[in-house]
């Protein structure tokens, strides 16, 4: 065979032989993913109740599930704890990247010990928080037993506490892991900007607000964007930590659509549910792709 020929056959197979090696696992993905996906969405459209069912209804699920109590209060939850679990985790977040950028001493043991909660599954953190929460055997009965008897905190099975207890577990959890992107963030802004500042006279909370912070805007936007979707799809750490109770006072989209899919025999309702939660994040997540894709091409 001709070198010619040879190095024509070596190119026809660096080409080739990766994207044969790829196609299987890239196919599977656009069947398990976007394939279950669609069969999702047509299911919404059906009258589906403990089996599938392809009788077209129209949009007589998605009726049903606007005129559902249940549904709405899921709504309010999840409003409720994304808007606490993101400002609250960012704002955490937030002081203590600040704190380790003074290049304290132990920054690396205090680092640890931030970014710990995020070796945790949701599982672990929501059944750790419910025993701590339980008033039978956490706080409030700790409190008692050093003789602090007039000392209550039932929010576990108070029906109108339950989310934020929620909250308090979702912003340990997460605080740790904004730490860490903004740290990141901190620790890549120019030196001598801060020199800058500092020889004209600028104290160091202006510095950070007026010149870092505004800086770190990629950083906020990513974050926004990872929290909102952690928010959005919440399930294991509601259902670990109050069932959705009590009663389903503390229910999120994401454990409505369980129960109407899964426990309930309403497929139809929590197929329309699950695509609700999907248009949610789509209104999130394509205006920032847009925004980043449109900023690359303009070279920004």
């Amino acid at each position: 065979m001709s070198t010619s020929a040879q190095e024509a056959q070596y190119g026809f197979a660096e080409r080739w032989l990766p994207r044969l090696v790829l196609a299987p696992s890239f196919l599977l993905t656009l069947f398990f993913l976007y394939g279950f996906i669609l069969w999702n969405g047509y299911l919404s459209f059906t009258v589906s109740r403990l089996m599938p069912n392809l009788e077209w209804t129209g949009l007589a699920q998605y009726q049903i599930l606007f005129e559902n109590e249940r549904w709405w209060v899921a709504v309010k939850n999840l409003f409720i704890f994304a808007g606490l679990f993101i400002g609250s985790g960012m704002a955490i977040g937030i002081g203590l990247a600040i704190f380790l950028d003074q290049k304290i001493r132990g920054e690396g043991v205090l680092r640890t010990i931030y970014l710990y909660p995020m070796a945790l599954s949701f599982v672990v953190t929501g059944t750790a928080w419910k025993w701590m929460l339980n008033p039978g055997l956490g706080l409030e009965k700790l409190m008692h037993d050093w003789g602090f008897t007039q000392f209550t905190f039932d929010w576990l099975v108070n029906s109108e506490m339950s989310i934020y207890t929620v909250v308090i577990a979702g912003v340990w959890q997460s605080s740790g892991f904004v730490m860490a992107l903004f740290l990141a963030g901190l620790r890549g802004v120019d030196d001598s900007i801060l020199k800058a500042a500092q020889i004209d006279g600028a104290s160091l909370p202006r510095i950070y607000w007026k010149i870092i912070l505004p800086a770190l805007r990629p950083v906020f936007f990513s974050t926004l964007m990872i929290l909102s979707h952690i928010a959005i799809k919440s399930f294991d750490l509601v259902m670990a930590l109050t069932g959705g109770g009590p009663g389903f006072s503390s229910d999120v989209p994401a454990t409505f659509m369980y129960a109407m899919a899964f426990t309930r025999g309403q497929m139809g309702v929590g197929a329309a549910s699950s695509m609700m939660m999907l248009a949610t994040v789509a209104a999130l997540v394509v205006p920032y792709l847009y925004s980043e894709l449109r900023g690359k091409k303009n070279g920004e």
